[in-house]
Order: structure tokens, then sequence, then C-alpha cells
């Protein structure tokens, strides 16, 4: 799906990409399906859905999804993000899954949260990223 970018993000068809992907969530143990849709530098739009595990701690977010679709697709960043329920309704993105936004879309990246739309910078304030690394590393 493609989005013409200067428009600014179409929360609608972000919300409604969102809700499709949810209702091919694997969630048999928590029955909380997600789905997590983003529009793409150059216009597309990525999804995921989260993926359960008998091992919980193997269970795969929604955003988990979307990111391995960003980088299977082409790569990019991302530019805004929404994510559902199964009713519809806009869910916030755990500690984990912001991390991977940041990495993913920067402090600039959108982000549908019930409070409403908010950067990365807003969500995640003081993010650790690639910019820490290199500044800490060892040479």
């Amino acid at each position: 799906m493609q989005h013409e970018l200067g428009d600014g993000p179409d929360w609608d068809a972000l919300r409604a990409a969102a809700r499709e992907v949810c209702a091919r969530a694997y969630a048999p143990y928590s029955d909380f399906p997600v789905g997590a849709a983003a529009l793409v530098d150059n216009g597309r739009i990525v999804s995921g859905c989260n993926v359960e595990n008998a091992s919980y701690g193997l269970t795969l977010c929604a955003e988990c999804g979307l990111v391995s679709a960003l980088h299977a697709s082409g790569g990019g960043r991302l530019l805004a993000f929404a994510c559902v329920d199964r009713q519809g309704s806009v869910l916030m993105p755990c500690g984990r899954c912001r991390q991977l936004l940041w990495e993913h879309g920067g402090p600039g990246c959108l982000v549908d949260t019930p409070a409403g739309i908010q950067t990365m910078a807003e969500i995640l304030p003081q993010a650790f990223g690639a910019a820490d690394l290199h500044a800490r590393s060892r040479s």
C-alpha cells in the first residue's frame, strides 16, 4: 500500500491497516491480538501482528513483526505508527517496542497514542540509540 507523503500521515489508513493485520495475530494464550502499521519514508505502509509462543518470553510483539516487514520489503525509516487491539482501540507501545520504533524511526517518528499524536522524543525521552554507542565506544 502506498501513501502520498506530502499530505502528512493518513491516520485512518494506518489504523485500518493495523486493524486488518490484527485479525491475523496468533494470540491463543493471552487472547489479546494486536496489530501495528506504519508509514515508511518512501510512502509504503508496513504492518505486523503479535505472535505468541507457549514459552511466553519468546512471544513477538506486533512491532517486532512490523520492523521485520520493514526490512524484508526494502528498509527505510518509519515516519508514523499506529497500534490497535481487536476492537480497533489505539494502544500505546510497551517500552521494548518504543525502543524498536526509536531505532527505525528516530525522535521525529509520529505515534498514534491514546493521548493523541506524539513524537517518539515525547514518548521515549532521553532515548538510548546508535549515537550513544558511537559516542561511548572504545577505539
